[in-house]
C-alpha cells in the first residue's frame, strides 16, 4: 500500500461538521494542510495523537515527539505509520429549525387542560474537537448535520418541553397572552440546554422561541380554537353568549311563524326573548291561574342576598357558564358575581343597565363597612358578609339610584331621607 504524502480535506458546501481521511498509511514525510475554518486531530488504536490548528503541517517525529515511543520511529528518515487524520469544521454554526409536538398545560384563564405546540431555531459551533470526536462519532466516516439533530433529538424533545411546561406553568401564563413571554421562556431554555451541549464540546450560540400557540391539529385544540374565535366575536360585537343563544332562539320563533308553524306561542316566544335579550324571561317562575296569583319577582330577593328565596342557577357575564347563585365568584373563571338587584342575573362590574332585564344598575354602590365589599341598590344586608347595609347619601335606598341633589328619586319615586 503507497504512503500517502499529502493530507487535506475541502469540505465545498455539504453541512459535513467532520470528517475522516480516507487512508492511515502516512509517513514522517506527510504534509497536513489545515484550513483557517478546522481543526486536525491524529489517532492511533484509539488513542489521541496530537492536534493541529489552520496552517501546513510535517507529520514528523519533531512535530509529533510521541511517534517514536508509539511506532519505536527513529530521529530523522522517512519512516512510514499508521493513523487516522480527522477534520473538523469549528466556525460553521448550525442553524437548527426546532419544534415540539403537543403537550398538555392547565391554562389558568379557562381552567382548563389546552394541548399547545412550540417552535423554534437554534445554532451551535464545534469548540472542543476532541470531546466532539471522542463522544459522538465513534465508528462512522463523516458526522453531517442531520446526524447531530437526529443523535439529540429525543432528548432535547424532553429537555426542552419540560422546562417549557414548568415556566409556563409557575408564572401561570395563559394562551391568551403567551405570545408576550417569547423572550423569558427563550432565556429560561437557553441556559440549561446551552450545559447540555458543552458536555459534547459544542456551543450554543443561539436560542429562540418563534412560536407557542393551541395545537390545532388535535381534536380538543380545534374545539378551544372555535370557542375562543366565538368569544372574540361576542366580545367584538358587544354582546354575551346568552344574548346571542336569545337571538338564535327568537330568529327561529320568527321564521316558525312565516312558515306558519309558529302560531301565537311563537310569537309571545319571540316578543319575550327579544325583550329580555339573554332569554331570562324563560326562567322567571309563571304564574298559574287562580285568585291568589302574584306579579313576577313578588316575595324574591336578589340570589346571594340573606332571605333570598333560593337559589337558582346564573350565566357569568365573563365565560358565560352557568353557576349556582349562591357561590361569590365564577368557579369556571373566577370573575366576581355582581347580580342584579331586581332579577338577580350577573353583570359586568361597569354595566349600567342590567343584561337581563334592563333595570339601571346603581352607579355609586354602597360599600360595607365590615368587609369592603359591594352592596347592590336595595340590599338591606352585605351579600358577603351579612352586616346591615349602610348605604351613601345621595344613593336611593329603594333602586340604588344616584339621586344627586334631588327631593326624590328620579327612577322609583321614593322620598329622599
Amino acid at each position: 500500500m503507497a504512503v500517502i504524502d499529502f493530507v487535506k480535506w475541502d469540505p465545498g458546501s455539504a453541512p459535513v461538521y467532520a470528517w475522516k481521511f480516507p487512508h492511515s498509511n502516512l509517513s514522517t514525510y506527510t504534509q497536513l494542510v489545515v484550513s483557517e475554518s478546522q481543526e486536525a486531530v491524529l489517532f492511533s488504536n484509539g488513542q489521541l495523537i496530537s492536534k493541529f490548528g489552520p496552517g501546513k503541517h510535517t507529520l514528523d517525529t519533531e512535530n509529533i515527539p510521541v511517534l517514536r515511543s508509539l511506532f519505536g520511529l527513529p530521529f530523522g528518515g522517512k519512516n512510514p505509520f499508521a493513523a487516522e487524520v480527522w477534520f473538523v469544521n469549528k466556525l460553521l454554526p448550525l442553524n437548527i429549525d426546532w419544534s415540539i409536538d403537543s403537550m398538555m398545560t392547565h391554562d389558568p384563564d379557562y381552567q382548563t387542560m389546552v394541548p399547545l405546540v412550540a417552535s423554534g431555531r437554534y445554532g451551535l459551533k464545534i469548540t472542543d474537537a476532541e470531546r466532539f470526536l471522542i463522544k459522538l462519532v465513534g465508528t462512522a466516516t463523516e458526522f453531517t448535520a442531520f446526524q447531530l439533530t437526529d443523535h439529540f433529538w429525543g432528548l432535547l424533545t424532553s429537555k426542552t418541553k419540560s422546562i417549557l411546561l414548568q415556566f409556563i406553568n409557575s408564572q401561570r401564563i395563559g394562551i391568551k397572552n403567551i405570545s408576550a413571554f417569547l423572550d423569558p421562556l427563550s432565556t429560561a431554555l437557553k441556559n440549561p440546554i446551552s450545559v447540555f451541549w458543552e458536555d459534547y464540546g459544542i456551543s450554543l450560540i443561539d436560542f429562540y422561541l418563534t412560536t407557542v400557540e393551541v395545537d390545532a391539529n388535535s381534536e380538543v385544540g380545534q374545539r378551544i380554537l372555535e370557542a375562543m374565535s366565538r368569544q372574540s366575536a361576542q366580545a367584538i360585537g358587544g354582546y354575551t353568549w346568552q344574548q346571542s343563544k336569545a337571538f338564535e332562539i327568537a330568529d327561529d320563533a320568527v321564521n316558525q311563524m312565516g312558515s306558519g308553524q309558529g302560531g301565537l306561542m311563537g310569537a309571545v316566544l319571540a316578543t319575550g326573548l327579544m325583550g329580555n335579550l339573554s332569554g331570562a324571561g324563560l326562567m322567571q317562575p309563571q304564574p298559574t291561574q287562580g285568585n291568589n296569583v302574584q306579579p313576577p319577582g313578588a316575595g324574591q330577593y336578589p340570589p346571594g342576598v340573606p332571605g333570598a328565596a333560593g337559589v337558582r342557577e346564573v350565566f357569568c357575564s365573563n365565560c358565560a357558564k352557568k353557576y349556582p347563585s349562591n357561590m361569590k365568584f365564577c368557579p369556571h373563571c373566577g370573575d366576581p358575581y355582581t347580580p342584579c338587584p331586581s332579577c338577580g342575573a350577573d353583570n359586568d362590574k361597569s354595566a349600567k343597565r342590567c343584561v337581563s332585564c334592563g333595570v339601571p344598575l346603581a352607579s355609586a354602590a354602597a360599600k360595607c363597612n365590615s368587609c369592603g365589599a359591594d352592596i347592590p341598590g336595595n340590599a338591606a344586608f352585605c351579600p358577603n358578609c351579612g352586616q346591615p347595609a349602610v348605604i351613601p347619601d345621595g344613593i336611593c335606598k329603594k333602586c340604588g339610584t344616584n339621586m344627586g341633589g334631588a327631593k326624590f328619586c328620579p327612577n322609583c319615586g321614593t322620598k329622599r331621607e
